[in-house]
């Protein structure tokens, strides 16, 4: 039954993929964020994104939570309608969207040639990010978490290798090994630290005990590699500003849950610049 509603969501989206590749970008990112805007909160609890936003900024009142929810929905909307642009975007089609403020580390990188961590969340259209870290020159690993539609999985999986990072690892245990092979080879890693993972360990986030990855830590630990935090942030509706912040380097007796949390205060610091641009539909405090 499962693969039954599997298959018609696949040819339900690949309508809609087709559709949005002849209306061009800009439309199409229009589009998608109106319907998100409609149609995301009946396939996701609007209860649990109130108080995901509500625990994470207590500060805020009623209206303002209705805002962010609002404008989340219409950047979820313009991720979903502009992976039929990806490949505008891989090749320069629309290289005057896409600006970065802090090349200088990325090229600094490249030259040292030795590898670190790139690490990011689910910010605006976060694909862009590992797609300019690769076409700035820098040998790279993107680690990601299959969808559970297998259909859908098998088209995004043949389009983030062809246009955003050729080198893909699923997250696992079978990844870290990956991770440890293309760190030999002298491959940087990249990967999203915002969700909740079985296999991590419960530190604070936004001072709340949260189930977070130890995968940096355990790099760092192990092979004394610098963190390099991502951002990225949506402006003008199809325009987008990739800030590369300045590399974080641990000391040797850094702990595991120290290296986490201060990652997490990393991620907190960008989700408060820019709330509207975050998904909050994940359960990140369950």
């Amino acid at each position: 039954m499962k693969n039954i509603i599997y298959f018609f969501q696949f040819i339900f989206i690949s309508l809609f993929f087709l559709i949005f590749k002849f209306l061009r970008l800009k439309l199409s990112s229009a589009i998608g964020g109106k319907l998100f805007q409609i149609v995301g909160p009946i396939f996701r609890s609007n209860k649990l994104i109130r108080e995901n936003i509500k625990k994470a900024l207590p500060q805020l009142n009623n209206d303002e939570i209705k805002k962010i929810n609002k404008q989340m929905w219409n950047n979820y909307g313009r991720i979903f309608s502009e992976y039929m642009f990806l490949k505008n975007f891989r090749h320069n089609l629309n290289q005057s969207n896409i600006s970065i403020d802090g090349q200088e580390i990325l090229d600094e990188i490249k030259k040292l040639n030795t590898p670190v961590i790139f690490v990011s969340g689910h910010f605006s259209n976060f694909e862009l990010m590992a797609m300019q870290i690769e076409k700035s020159g820098i040998k790279l690993a993107a680690i990601y978490r299959p969808l559970n539609n297998k259909f859908l999985n098998t088209i995004m999986e043949r389009m983030r290798k062809k246009y955003i990072c050729k080198v893909q690892i699923k997250k696992g245990i079978s990844g870290i090994r990956d991770i440890v092979k293309f760190y030999k080879k002298n491959y940087s890693t990249a990967l999203m630290i915002d969700q909740r993972v079985s296999e991590g360990i419960k530190v604070n986030f936004f001072k709340h005990k949260a189930s977070t990855t130890t995968i940096p830590a355990q790099l760092v630990k192990k092979y004394k590699m610098p963190i390099v935090p991502v951002f990225i942030e949506r402006y003008k509706n199809i325009k987008f500003k990739i800030t590369i912040q300045k590399p974080i380097y641990f000391s040797d007796d850094a702990s595991t849950e120290n290296i986490t949390s201060k990652l997490n205060e990393v991620l907190e610091k960008m989700i408060i610049s820019k709330p509207e641009q975050w998904i909050w539909s994940h359960s990140r405090w369950k």
